[in-house]
Formats: structure tokens, sequence, C-alpha cells
């Protein structure tokens, strides 16, 4: 008997899911009902769905076996009436490697200084001062989700010292994990570069505050594709007019599109993109969906469910 797939994800979404997703059905051997129109809520099987979504209320949808979430991060659905059902967040390959992508280059361009040559071609020759050695740079990851964990060890193998900061234990290889807040004093007072993948919750909020930013050697980097809100704007833009951070460079902001008024605009040590870091991919992120459908149906454990009460 096929399933009932209901895609809640909006019309924008769909249009770019739709073929894609029917395909990864197929090829996962899962006899489907696909559709975006509202179907009997009390007939479907799995809500595929983005903040944003048609569902406000998920109590009417008493049969389905799983929430498939578009977006890695949970913060807007897990608040969302009626959700009983287990949640599982996307964990897409493709976005996993865009954002190393993007941690890597801008980890080396901070580290290299390959801003002072792209802005200072101005007919004087300098050379006195060289960068360190990657080794002699330490680089924070807070957050050692796959993302955090991902970035971490692509930087250890360029030969970084790479130290990672989740709130509780972690292991990673290649990673010199620490934990709680000894820890994260501890990883901030070394850290020469910062990169936030961390998710939103009500204990990460502002985590990089006034007081932890003063913890960070002077001119350390903060890179942050992870959230807006894990860093105090007020806090940040204070301490970089006070050169206690070189530099920030920064993808995700409390309010997107970040308004044209914005002081990080303009302010000479921020660099602004229009949250690039990672995208989903449709083609990887259907298969994704689609595996959560298969191992539903076979009785098998979900790929990436949240913990509700951690909020990821």
């Amino acid at each position: 008997m096929a399933v009932t797939v209901f895609f809640a994800a909006g019309a924008a979404l769909w249009q770019d899911y739709r073929a894609p997703l029917a395909a990864a059905l197929e090829r996962a051997g899962i006899d489907a009902v696909l559709s975006d129109s509202a179907p009997d809520p009390a007939l479907v099987d799995y809500i595929v769905f983005a903040p944003g979504g048609i569902i406000t209320d998920f109590s009417p949808f008493t049969r389905a076996r799983a929430v498939l979430n578009l977006w890695a991060g949970v913060e807007k659905v897990v608040s969302l009436p009626g959700l009983t059902q287990p949640l599982a967040r996307m964990v897409d390959p493709a976005l996993t490697e865009g954002m190393v992508e993007y941690v890597t280059g801008h980890v080396l361009r901070h580290h290299l200084g390959i801003d002072a040559h792209i802005h200072g071609q101005d007919g004087v020759w300098r050379n006195d001062v060289k960068p360190p050695l990657a080794r002699e740079r330490p680089v924070a990851i807070l957050g050692l989700g796959a993302l955090g964990r991902a970035c971490g060890q692509a930087l250890a193998a360029l030969n970084f010292p790479v130290m990672g900061w989740s709130r509780s234990p972690r292991e990673v290889a290649g990673i010199a994990c620490h934990s709680g807040a000894d820890g994260l004093a501890e990883v901030l007072a070394r850290a020469g570069v910062v990169v936030l993948l961390l998710p939103l919750t009500a204990e990460t909020a502002n985590i990089l505050d006034a007081a932890r930013l003063a913890l960070l050697p002077r001119g350390a980097v903060i890179i942050n594709p992870g959230r807006g809100a894990l860093i105090d704007d007020a806090a940040l833009l204070a301490a970089l007019d006070s050169g206690r951070i070189g530099h920030a460079t920064l993808d995700v902001f409390r309010t997107e599109p970040l308004p044209p008024g914005h002081p990080f605009w303009a302010h000479p040590r921020v660099t602004v993109t229009p949250h690039v870091a990672a995208d989903t991919r449709t083609d990887s992120a259907a298969g994704v969906v689609a595996e959560n459908i298969r191992r539903g149906e076979a009785g098998e454990p979900f790929l990436h469910l949240v913990d509700r009460a951690r909020g990821y």
C-alpha cells in the first residue's frame, strides 16, 4: 500500500523538490503518493517540512510517523503546537561539503592575511610581516555536531591545532575536545580564530557576549556561519572598535536580509556574506528524506532525530 508523503515546506520549495524527491523515493523502493496539497491529515504518513511552511499545528496529523525537516536548524520547529511525532533535522552531505569549504576558505583567508594584499595594492612593497604557520594558529570550533566535526577535521588536516567545544563531552579524532563553562573559557583564551557552528537554544543565545569576547587573544578572528543570535551584536561591535577582535566574517544574522543601515555593512573589520556558507542541495537532501521514509517503513531507527529537550 502506498504511503502518503505531504510536502508541507511551501510552494517555492515544492518546485525545487518535486522531481528530485519523487526520483529519490523511487530509487529507495518506496511506493508513495507525494503531494504539496493539503490531504486529509489523518491519512498522512510522513511530513516533509520547513519553517514557514503551511502547517502551524501538527496535532491533526495523528498517523504521521515522522516530520522530516529540510533545514539543519530546528529552533523554529520544535516549539510548534502539536508536534509529538519524531522530528528529524536535515544533515545533507552536500551542505556539509559546502560548509567545510566556506569555513576552510575564510580561516585560510584570515590566517594568511589575504585581505591586506587585496585591498592594499598601492605601489608599496611590504614583505616585513609573515603569517605564522598553521600549526602556530589555534582554531576553536564551537559546536561539534556534523558540521563542526567536519570543519574541524578539515582544518586539522591542514595542520591547524583545532580545539572543539560542546555543551556535553565529545570525542572527535584530530580535535582537542572541551565542554562546560570552564572548557569554553579555556578554548577562547587560546583561539586565534573562532568558528561558531552551534545550534541556537536558550543556552547558546549570545554565547559570545562581552565577557567571553574579552577572553579572546587580542586580534582574534570570528567566523560565524552558524546562527546570528549566537553573538551579542553590540558587544561584538565594541570589541571590533577596541581592536580586541581583529575581524568578524558573518554569514548569519538576527534579521535576514541584514538591513541596509546595520553597522555591520560599513564596519571596516566586518565581512558580511548573505547566508551563503552552505545551502541544502535538493538532490542530496531528497535522498536523505527518502532514506528516512524507507527506514520508517522498515521499522529501522530514523536518521538525525532531534532531542526535543536539548532543542537540536
